[in-house]
């Protein structure tokens, strides 16, 4: 019987395939880790766990003084003293719960990243000039854990909640990661079938429709943070006003855009229709180039998504829809990305 024994290619021989196949996957789990994130943040668990602990924190508490000692440290924060005095430790653990499993995704993620991306720099796999956009990838989702962290702390000393705005840098950063582990994996598998093909490079029309739909996540985002679903549950009109009575000057500009549960409701329901128009023509424009697939998930996504904003504004926000609306969001974003790669394409 012979040792097994890890030997390094004496000449690089890229696999694009296989490297685009498990960038496809850590894709599926920021998209798993987003929709968690949604759930975490519907059900209000997002401060329940008051420290960061990357390595340690993976072990949740064991042992019933365990579990009171993080109920201890929950109850100092101005949530529990404001707004859940009576809370039972079993309703503790349930939203303790969500926010460690969205912590434990995260983990997840970077170990399904990291070690891969070692083993194809071993074994010299990846293609010439991909390197440096995977370690900033990797980069990118260690910049994410901070971040994230940072949103929590906004909520752990003043507030009750955390700060939307950083709620909203920590989703548009997930979904920035998302779309560019598809996006690499796209030039990848475009190279696995032309050895010679470029990476693609953004069309001017894909880089409108892409910020178009930036701005309707952003606001999204502020949607979600300000509880701003609640203020109206009545469609397509806002408490029988097209434009709803309650908006307050907050002193600028910016601020009454978005921090005005009442505007950001309004602006986040009424631009949809310009993301959605944007991303329609972005469709029929990856269509007339050739592509298909991208065209149809495009039209799907969006189609799904906007039936499935209006169904969560008349429930009054009902956990099922909301959630339901935030993963079809983050599956707009996976076809807006591979619909702008489409127009984007450079086989040569």
């Amino acid at each position: 019987m012979t040792a097994l024994t890890l030997t390094r290619p004496a000449v690089a021989i890229p696999r694009p395939a296989p490297i685009a196949r498990w960038l496809l996957t850590v894709a599926a789990l920021v998209f798993c880790m987003v929709v968690v994130g949604g759930i975490t943040r519907l059900t209000e668990s997002g401060l329940s766990i008051t420290q960061w602990k990357p390595i340690t924190g993976a072990i949740p508490p064991l042992t019933h003084d365990q579990w009171m000692e993080a109920f201890r440290d929950y109850q100092q924060i101005p949530e529990y003293q404001q707004l859940r005095q009576g809370m039972t430790l079993g309703d503790f653990q349930f939203i303790f719960f969500w926010e460690w499993v969205h912590r434990l995704l995260g983990r997840l993620i970077g170990v399904a990243f990291a070690l891969p991306l070692i083993w194809f720099a071993w074994k010299r796999a990846i293609p010439q000039g991909y390197g440096p956009r995977l370690l900033a990838l990797l980069a990118l989702g260690g910049l994410q854990g901070a971040i994230g962290w940072w949103m929590v702390k906004s909520g752990l000393s003043v507030r009750t909640d955390v700060s939307h705005y950083r709620l909203a840098v920590h989703l548009l950063t997930a979904l920035f990661i998302m779309g560019g582990l598809i996006w690499t994996a796209l030039d990848l598998l475009t190279r696995s079938r032309t050895p010679f093909a470029k990476p693609a490079m953004l069309h001017p029309f894909a880089i409108a429709a892409l910020v178009a739909l930036l701005v309707q996540l952003m606001f999204g985002a502020f949607t979600a943070g300000l509880d701003a679903g609640y203020v109206s549950s009545t469609w397509p009109l806002m408490n029988d006003h097209l434009v709803p009575q309650g908006i307050q000057w907050l002193g600028s500009l910016w601020a009454t855009l978005s921090s005005d549960p009442y505007l950001v409701h309004f602006i986040h329901r009424w631009w949809a229709w310009v993301a959605a128009f944007m991303l329609v023509m972005l469709a029929r424009m990856a269509k007339q180039a050739g592509e298909r697939g991208p065209s149809i998930a495009i039209n799907a996504a969006v189609g799904t998504q906007v039936a499935l904003g209006i169904a969560t504004v008349i429930s009054g926000i009902a956990l099922p829809l909301a959630v339901l609306h935030q993963a079809v969001g983050a599956l707009v974003v996976a076809s807006a990305t591979w619909g702008a790669h489409a127009l984007g394409e450079r086989r040569g």
